[in-house]
């Protein structure tokens, strides 16, 4: 397992829930490559309302089971880790938004309780 403490950056990338990569759902794609990678980890959050560049509203609605909803793909990993993130991103995400932010790491551990969890 790798440590995360200190100054770290969060990388949040902002796409739809229809993005695609190659027939793959994009949050999901990016998601295994990470992982493949070796970031520290990666977390999607979805959405129920937003809009973007084009200013078209996506949302929830009883009619629509959903309308392209919005995806954050949020990423927390060491300065030299996101500098290789630049180049996947290029590649995979066609639109969207990519934001970066510097954080303070307090405590990165797996939960002991479970299962898979490492042995120290």
């Amino acid at each position: 397992m790798r440590v995360l403490d200190g100054e770290m950056t969060l990388v949040r990338i902002f796409i739809g829930e229809f993005d695609k990569w190659h027939h793959q759902p994009l949050a999901t794609a990016l998601v295994e490559r990470l992982r493949k990678e070796g970031f520290a980890g990666a977390t999607v959050f979805h959405g129920v309302a937003g809009f973007g560049a084009r200013s078209v509203l996506h949302s929830t609605h009883l009619l629509r089971l959903s309308e392209d909803l919005p995806v954050v793909v949020e990423v927390v990993d060491s300065a030299e880790h996101v500098e290789r993130l630049t180049p996947i991103l290029d590649e995979m995400v066609q639109e969207g938004l990519v934001t970066l932010e510097k954080v303070r790491v307090l405590r990165y551990a797996p939960r002991a309780d479970r299962p898979d969890a490492p042995t120290p």
